[in-house]
């Protein structure tokens, strides 16, 4: 069995890009997902993105590369990182959610580690996904 791993980071949509290149984001996200078993959830209110994946290890960290190259959003920070049991996502390979109170991200930024994922869990079921 593929050892699964988990990251939940922050980031900052850069000032020279429109709010609709997330829409274009998640659209190439989702068919590069599929095929390497990468499942999760982006939430993003406007400004900020709040984001979840996990999978195998490998594909996970080498997607972590990517998106800290990618120059569509800054101050990338990763508050959780760690090994999984079982998928937390069976549904979709990147399901997205656009909120228009920034509090709740807000709120999850400011902790690391176990705290920031439990949080982040908490707040999924208010998400319209």
């Amino acid at each position: 069995m593929t050892e699964l791993h988990e990251i939940l980071y922050f980031s900052q949509l850069a000032p020279n890009q429109p709010t609709d290149v997330v829409g274009q984001i998640v659209a190439r996200a989702r068919a590069r997902n599929a095929m390497e078993g990468i499942t999760g959830l982006l939430v993003f209110d406007g400004m900020r993105f709040c984001q979840h994946f996990e999978g195998p290890r490998r594909n996970v960290l080498q997607l972590m590369e990517r998106l800290e190259a990618d120059p569509r959003h800054v101050q990338m920070r990763v508050v959780y990182e760690g090994e999984l049991l079982q998928r937390r996502y069976h549904a979709f390979d990147l399901g997205l959610a656009q909120v228009e109170d920034s509090e709740d991200i807000a709120v999850v930024q400011q902790f690391d580690g176990v705290e920031a994922l439990a949080r982040f869990m908490a707040l999924r079921p208010r998400l319209d996904i």
